[in-house]
């Protein structure tokens, strides 16, 4: 029989008890495994692993699963904002509050029921709107989607329960977004009224991030893309390849599109007009 420990560790790191009781770990195992230590009792009938994300083991002492931006970092979609120290609880449609000392949680509630430990992606997405500025919900969305992380049946649900006025991101937002940095900046041009062509395949240059009216590309680096000097000729040899058949190229960094926008928006424009003499 596997260990409360072994089995805590298959359901990421936190259970109900009587989610653990179905595999043969009656109350008394349980209370001597709280007693050895190998495993914490984060309220009545919730265990959980020593090991436990704080932010986890705080959503489930107030009943329910981390959400928002948390949950979504945790599954590996492209979130811009900093972490911090406030933890987002999903407790499903009418899910209760327990309280829990030091409680300063948000909470959601939605269609569904929670149980404990990591919301969906699509869950957190959902919760994500409420709280992420426009933009950044819409940038995990497309990286959700990209890397597959929400089905067909998930976008539909997403569509479905959040409001009228989002609904224009969401049939915005493509599948073929390799960053969060290309999204913001296809977001915030689309809100100037320029149109992009995405994801081109260009003969003797490669697939661009972006093309602007036929004769501009627009190219965003990651913070851990473009850094190395190989990667640096690689990308000098494109645009060279790029202007001999009639086109400018702009790139991006990380810093320019986070921190720096005021200073993207006049280059962009200004090589519009270029392009449109």
């Amino acid at each position: 029989m596997l260990t409360p420990a072994e089995l805590l560790g298959r359901f990421d790191g936190v259970a109900r008890g009587t989610l653990l009781q179905q595999y043969g770990c009656s109350r008394r195992i349980l209370a001597d495994a709280v007693a050895e230590g190998s495993i914490r009792r984060v309220r009545p009938g919730v265990f959980a692993l020593p090991t436990l994300n704080p932010k986890v083991r705080t959503a489930a002492a107030h009943g329910g699963e981390l959400t928002c931006a948390d949950a979504l970092r945790w599954h590996r979609v492209w979130v811009l904002s900093n972490p911090d120290d406030k933890v987002h609880v999903w407790l499903g449609r009418a899910g209760r509050r327990h309280p829990h000392p030091k409680c300063e949680c948000t909470v959601h509630h939605s269609p569904g029921t929670a149980s404990v430990g990591m919301a969906s992606v699509a869950t957190a997405l959902i919760h994500a709107y409420r709280c992420l500025p426009a933009e950044e919900f819409f940038a995990a969305y497309e990286s959700a989607w990209n890397k597959r992380l929400i089905s067909a049946s998930d976008r539909r649900r997403i569509s479905a329960e959040l409001p009228h006025a989002a609904q224009w991101m969401l049939q915005l937002a493509r599948s073929d977004a390799q960053s969060g940095l290309e999204s913001l900046l296809r977001f915030r041009l689309h809100l100037l009224g320029i149109r992009l062509d995405c994801q081109v395949e260009i003969n003797t240059v490669g697939r661009v991030d972006f093309v602007v009216g036929g004769r501009l590309i627009l190219e965003v680096d990651g913070r851990e893309n473009h850094q190395s000097a190989e990667r640096r000729h690689s990308d000098l040899l494109r645009d060279a390849a790029a202007s001999a058949l009639g086109y400018e190229t702009l790139r991006f960094d990380y810093a320019l599109v986070v921190h720096k926008w005021e200073a993207v928006v006049p280059a962009i424009l200004a090589a519009i007009r270029r392009i449109g003499d």
